[in-house]
């Protein structure tokens, strides 16, 4: 019969039960599947390299804390829900017989009751997944350490802010967010259910509420603001992180205002608990609401408005002597972050004010003959094609420094291991079998002495000349030959450099692989070796490293992992097949030490005979008190790094760094080593307790390894970054930022550019200490918004004084050009402005690293190579043309650093002696050229005006201009008959051109 109720729609139709199953099973192996794959091939990657206990840590640690937390989720909304089920009533006043809730209570019921079941297991897995993300903030609180170190205002451990405070933050924060979870669920639920009754004065129904449904919301209102009272209890320690416009830490504001406000909020907080908790007994919600509403104005008058006032009326007036302590805490707390305190940095106070006599200068042997003319950034494509042997081999675009020794003297070399350049492979070399099963490894390790080049040629299209003298070591040299163009020496007879094993199956080129396929397949599958090797041999590799797939369920997972069904159906795979894969060293290091930040640069180095990637490790944490905070990825940016670090990063943003850990990885078998570097870090301590037995103590760090490790260049950024305003001691200066300093933006950015700052460079130059060779680190300050010199600073990698800084601190009364200014005087030198309009026509020119580098004990000497590249060849590659140096305000240019030396007054005796070559190539006579050189240096020392009547250093003399014009004549013919001959031929041609040229325009200035 009719009832005037809508009748409930039929009822769809199920699909079938089968089709259920198979949809939900499909759905499961997509969602599952790639994830087993991903967890059994990491599981077999960890085990091949010994370091299987940090993956079952790791994964074992977020399984447990995933289950906590799904578990305290879960059961905070599963309380919630099933009191909200209890407390429902059991009848509702039929009064209101039109009710929506009257006429649907059973589908009400059914529906609340599924809902509040379900939402614990979604809120549990939610739980959990967000709880097992912070498994390292978990893990370093259960093996917390102390520092040593109390912070200024409260006197905690700074081990406190580092491993406990961030736990006891996530855990109120979560707890929080659980509690009012709860709350809004008691309220829905209830509503839904009857146990909230909304009154309507229209309807003469009045609101209610039951007892049970009071009670719960009072109880979880009042363990929400006991939650947040405890959140007040953290935010004081917070507020010694605050960033302030001038300094990280808590002003006088926010101790003298925000401080007592959060401690009058927590009892404010107690109280308003307390009178939620009443509610239970006095059955009245408006004295919790009354609560509630002193707290909003409490928070919006004690905690905002009391504060604004004292900053306006009190603060700002006399600002700089208000914060005068915050800024010594933040400091002292600065340079205590970044490993700058006293012990490490030594400040030389007005270095340079008497200056340097041109006899001292000339005495400094240390600096003068280890003055660098190679630039790593520059001679990558030169060691590509000089060197590259193969069109599968490679180099990387920036090359390394390094240091070895020679005759009894430490030298420092550009290096690189010759690398397979997967991205360079082309045509057929590109299909499967021969990519990862015969271009395998690369082949050698190059340097190159970077205070010398072969030969000296003073024009720009010689094909002789400026190019570095490599020193190799790889297959050919092992048999008693040498490939390659250039001079090329044996490593072993020149250096006594042995390289047993020069194959380089592991490495960032061989890694570079623009389709993330880098892997490769070796080991034994035949009669006979498949490898590449040389023209003449080929090789199987015999390392222990690489993950065996010689079973099917092996090269099935992997034939999963990277989509390619070739592990199953070509012979190349057999059952002694290894898979080599995750070839970047810093890759390799960030997957067996996963609390390590890298630095963006590795090196290669000849350690026991084997090449190894060295690569640097740092342990940081996102802030600690009054501690200034640095943007990794914005500090580490230059010219030669615009993006600044592309490695992984925990904190990007940090407070705290250390250069914990020194690493290497074995370019044959991939065998990762840590090693502790930084005893004293507690975070490494920590560390170390969460994964004992994975970092080597110190001591196991060989002498050879340790002749070869550098002061990482990202951490000296970061540090250089921060010295530019801490090296200021007194508050006031501080605050008054006139005694600040700014990193120099490159010399040779163009005007009006948005320039990035000058890199610092390795280079060998005098120990500040004892005046010996020393491998540095260096780099320059420039007044704040000024472009004159300030300050220069170093940092030792010697074994003996490795990590001792070193600041010159220029007198201010005195005005020394910084690097732009040198890079303007230099370029603007009329011999330098016409050569570059003469050669810049046919050939690229660029200008290398501007070295500034202090000599004599109080003078800068700038020292600047520039390279020349043909334009308009593709084979044509840098090679070092001339030598500019800027001292006491000369310029000196010329073919090679003797003479650039002695035209600005510094006898050159000490400097590099390199050997002379004529325009056409052949070496010239020893005495005339050295005549030659000296008359070149004497007129170039000359003042500008008698200059102009001098012979430059590029150009050969002449007496007339006819014969000069005619001189151009025959050279034009030579380079047309050249054209067809060979590229030796052509190049001469071209040097005469050039000559003919430069000529000319000589008699007609």
């Amino acid at each position: 019969m009719a009832t005037g109720y809508p009748q409930p729609a039929a009822p769809l139709k199920r699909p079938p039960r089968a089709l259920s199953w198979a949809v939900t099973l499909i759905a499961v192996l997509l969602f599952l599947g790639p994830m087993a794959v991903g967890f059994y091939t990491d599981w077999k990657w960890f085990g091949a390299i010994d370091y299987r206990g940090v993956f079952t840590t790791v994964i074992v640690a977020r399984i447990v804390i995933f289950l906590i937390g799904a578990l305290l989720g879960g059961l905070i909304t599963w309380a919630a829900a099933f009191f909200v089920w209890r407390g429902r009533p059991e009848e509702l006043d039929m009064g209101a017989l039109d009710s929506p809730i009257h006429a649907y209570r059973s589908a009400i019921e059914r529906s609340v009751r599924s809902f509040l079941a379900f939402v614990p297991l979604l809120v549990g897995l939610a739980t959990g997944f967000l709880m097992q993300v912070n498994w390292r903030a978990f893990l370093l609180f259960i093996n917390s350490q102390e520092f040593g170190v109390q912070d200024a205002q409260f006197g905690q451990d700074l081990g406190f802010y580092a491993f406990q405070l961030p736990v006891f933050k996530l855990l109120v924060s979560t707890l929080s967010l659980l509690v009012m979870l709860a709350f809004l669920l008691a309220l829905a639920g209830h509503y839904m259910l009857g146990g909230i009754r909304i009154g309507s004065r229209a309807a003469g129904v009045r609101g209610t509420v039951t007892p049970a449904a009071r009670m719960q919301l009072a109880i979880t209102g009042g363990l929400w603001m006991l939650l947040q009272v405890a959140g007040y209890w953290l935010e004081r320690y917070e507020l010694l992180y605050k960033q302030n416009s001038i300094f990280t830490g808590a002003s006088y504001t926010d101790l003298n205002a925000y401080l007592p406000a959060k401690i009058i909020l927590m009892v404010i907080g107690v109280v308003v608990a307390i009178a939620f908790f009443m509610a239970v007994v006095v059955k009245d919600l408006r004295i919790p609401g009354l609560a509630v509403v002193m707290m909003l104005v409490s928070s919006i008058v004690i905690g905002t408005a009391w504060p604004l006032l004292m900053e306006q009326f009190s603060v700002n007036p006399n600002r700089q002597a208000k914060e005068a302590e915050s800024i010594a805490r933040n400091i002292d707390a600065t340079r205590y972050a970044y490993g700058l305190s006293d012990d490490k940095v030594t400040f030389v106070e007005n270095w340079g004010a008497g200056g340097a006599k041109d006899a001292d200068v000339a005495a400094d042997v240390a600096t003068i003959s280890n003055l660098r003319l190679l630039d790593p950034d520059i001679l990558g494509e030169t060691f590509t094609q000089m060197q590259q042997l193969r069109n599968f081999y490679g180099f990387p675009d920036t090359l390394a420094m390094d240091r070895y020794e020679i005759d009894g003297e430490t030298r420092d070399f550009v290096v690189a291991a010759r690398e397979l350049d997967p991205n360079a492979l082309s045509e057929n070399q590109r299909d499967w079998i021969n990519r990862h099963t015969v271009y395998t490894h690369g082949n050698g390790f190059i340097a190159a002495e970077a205070n010398k080049v072969d030969e000296v040629a003073r024009d720009a299209g010689s094909t002789r000349g400026g190019y570095p003298v490599f020193t190799v070591s790889d297959l050919q040299t092992q048999a008693g030959k040498t490939e390659g163009e250039g001079e090329t020496q044996d490593a072993e007879e020149s250096l006594g450099i042995k390289v047993e094993q020069p194959r380089t199956y592991y490495g960032p080129v061989i890694a570079s692989s623009t389709d993330g396929r880098d892997y490769a397949i070796v080991g034994k599958t035949g009669d006979r070796p498949v490898e590449y090797d040389t023209d003449q041999s080929t090789y199987t590799y015999d390392g222990e490293g690489g993950v065996s797939i010689g079973n099917y369920v092996d090269r099935a997972a992997y034939a999963l992992k990277y989509r390619e069904m070739n592990f199953l159906l070509s012979d190349r795979v057999g059952s002694e097949s290894k898979i080599l894969y995750d070839r970047d060293p810093r890759e390799r290091v960030e997957q067996v030490a996963p609390w390590l930040t890298t630095d963006s640069k590795t090196y290669p180095a000849v350690i026991d005979g084997r090449i190894k990637w060295i690569v640097d490790g740092y342990t940081t944490l996102s802030a600690l008190p009054y501690a200034q905070q640095a943007l990794l990825r914005e500090t580490t940016q230059d010219a030669l790094n615009p993006d600044g670090t592309n490695q992984r990063l925990f904190n990007d943003r940090v407070g705290y760094i250390r250069n914990s850990v020194k690493a290497t990885v074995d370019a044959y078998d991939g065998t990762v080593t840590l090693y502790e570097f930084d005893t004293q870090d507690p975070v490494l301590k920590a560390w170390q307790g969460v994964f004992p037995d994975v970092v080597k103590p110190r001591s196991e760090i060989s002498e050879e390894l340790h002749s070869h490790l550098r002061y990482p260049e990202d951490m000296f950024k970061v540090q250089r970054d921060m010295l530019a305003r801490y090296h200021v001691d007194d508050p006031g200066v501080f605050f008054n930022n006139d005694a600040f300093w700014s990193v120099p933006e490159d010399p040779n950015a163009r005007e009006g550019s948005q320039a990035l700052n000058q890199p610092p460079y390795y280079v060998m130059a005098a120990d500040p200490e004892t005046g010996e060779p020393s491998f540095q680190l260096i780099s320059t300050f420039r007044g704040l918004k000024r472009e004159y010199l300030s300050a220069h600073m170093s940092v030792s990698s010697d074994p003996e004084t490795y990590g001792q800084m070193t600041v010159r601190v220029l007198p201010t009364n005195t005005q020394t050009l910084g690097p732009k200014q040198a890079q303007d005087a230099m370029m603007s030198s009329d011999q330098v402005a016409r050569d570059r309009s003469l050669w810049e026509s046919t050939n690229l020119l660029q200008n290398g690293n501007l070295l500034a580098l202090p000599v004599g004990g109080g003078e800068i000497l700038y020292l600047e190579p520039i390279y020349s590249k043909r334009k308009g060849q593709e084979s044509a590659f840098p090679k070092m043309l001339r030598v500019l140096v800027s001292y006491k305000g000369s310029i000196g240019y010329a073919p090679t650093i003797s003479e650039a030396l002695e035209q600005v007054g510094i006898d050159p005796k000490a400097a590099q002696d390199i050997e002379e070559v004529s325009g056409d190539g052949a070496k010239a006579d020893s005495q005339s050229a050295d005549a030659a050189a000296s008359a070149d240096s004497k007129d170039d020392a000359k003042p500008a005006d008698a200059a102009r009547d001098s012979r430059p250093a590029s150009a050969p003399a002449s007496t007339d201009a006819g014969q000069a014009i005619s001189a151009i004549n025959d050279a034009l013919k030579g380079l047309e008959d050249a054209r067809d001959g060979s590229h030796e031929e052509y190049g001469r041609a071209l040097d005469a051109l050039d000559k003919a040229v430069a000529e000319y325009q000589r008699l007609n200035n």
